[in-house]
């Protein structure tokens, strides 16, 4: 799988603004990223395979709480939200089919649909692009809006030939219709890790504000290890600004204050990671009936504490355990990691520090596991 987001650069991004005395940019960073808000829109008629393919941008199979049901009993003209149960900021939205009505006005169809409150939308087909739907393409893009993408969605019956002749027709159409250097994403809704759908979140990582793009990493399952690995290093910038706030707190450490604050900021951080990196119960129960293994094979694969749960015990035992280990631990590292306003409370923050990155560190190891035996179970 391509490297997902690798141009984005969210550490370096926080540090300039806690330098700058930016705080309040960090503060809201760090809730965007907490709780994943993001707005995606998947436009298209209401077939199978567009159901599947919203509901495997949030992990769901059919009957699930929250996943699309097909047939849709939505009106064709209207639109339908589904919140992701885990992350209810991350917003999935079904939108109709674009009309094939001759004439047809784009403008007045999108803004019928909110087309340009949506941070990306997908434009999906099963065979080519209809001309209404280009001009739709045509006009957001007259408008500065980037992150709108045709995609194919590959049906049960279609072989991989048949979707190499359809994506290759559609660019041809899309040529036709006056879009300079077309670009169509092959997927299979049912296995996104599958064709083009790296490298569709490749492109979107570069195109989507930067927040957005990790609020987006963050919130969808954990398809392939290197995904594992993006959202590992993604909350390790997450701890790494809360730990800078954290050790901001005052400038004269009031005794039991910090510690508050940390395992608090702490648990929410280790909640969303277990959440993100789909390692809590109902997570893997779902994987494992979509892909025909034993539920109780891949739970104990987890041999983190914090993988199974986040409690505040543990999280206040690693903090404390941390606390003690800082002897350890070079002065000279601590000011080398630590932002200029910090450095009077640096116990906090490196306390914080290590106690967090070590933590998603054994999380994601099992998260990987978990892929692991998902990948070798479906081979034998």
């Amino acid at each position: 799988m391509a490297e997902v987001f690798k141009g984005l650069n969210l550490l370096d991004t926080l540090k300039e603004s806690i330098d700058n005395n930016k705080l309040s940019d960090v503060k809201d960073a760090v809730e965007d990223l907490l709780i994943s808000r993001i707005n995606l829109a998947v436009l298209g008629d209401r077939e199978d395979g567009k159901a599947t393919f919203i509901n495997s941008l949030s992990g769901l199979s059919p009957g699930d709480e929250g996943a699309a049901p097909s047939p849709s009993p939505v009106a064709p003209e209207e639109l339908a939200s589904y919140p992701n149960p885990k992350h209810p900021d991350f917003r999935l939205w079904d939108l109709p089919a674009v009309p094939s009505t001759s004439p047809f006005e784009p403008e007045g169809f999108m803004e019928r649909v909110k087309f340009l409150r949506y941070n990306a939308v997908f434009m999906t087909f099963t065979k080519t692009p209809q001309p209404n739907s280009v001009k739709v393409f045509l006009e957001a893009r007259s408008l500065q809006r980037q992150t709108v993408y045709f995609i194919l969605l590959a049906t049960e019956k279609d072989t991989e030939k048949i979707l190499e002749e359809n994506r290759k027709a559609s660019v041809e159409v899309l040529k036709s219709q006056g879009v300079a250097q077309p670009k169509v994403y092959m997927v299979r809704p049912s296995t996104l890790e599958k064709f083009d759908f790296p490298g569709l979140l490749e492109d979107m990582g570069r195109e989507l504000p930067e927040i957005r793009a990790h609020a987006l990493l963050l919130a969808l399952p954990t398809l392939t290890s290197t995904l594992v690995t993006q959202k590992k290093d993604a909350f390790k910038a997450l701890v790494w600004a809360a730990a800078s706030l954290s050790g901001g707190v005052s400038a004269i450490p009031v005794p039991f204050v910090a510690s508050m604050v940390d395992s608090s900021v702490a648990m929410r951080i280790l909640t969303k990671a277990q959440l993100s990196l789909c390692l809590d119960n109902e997570s893997i129960e779902r994987l494992a009936r979509q892909r025909g293994i034993e539920p109780t094979r891949l739970k104990g694969l987890r041999t983190c504490e914090l993988s199974v749960e986040v409690t505040k015990g543990e999280v206040k035992r690693r903090l404390a355990v941390a606390e003690k280990d800082l002897a350890t631990v070079s002065s000279k590292f601590v000011e080398m990691a630590m932002p200029r306003h910090a450095r009077s409370v640096s116990r906090s923050f490196a306390a914080m520090l290590q106690a967090l990155n070590g933590a998603i560190d054994e999380m994601a190891t099992d998260a990987d596991k978990i892929l692991a035996a998902v990948a070798f179970g479906e081979e034998k």
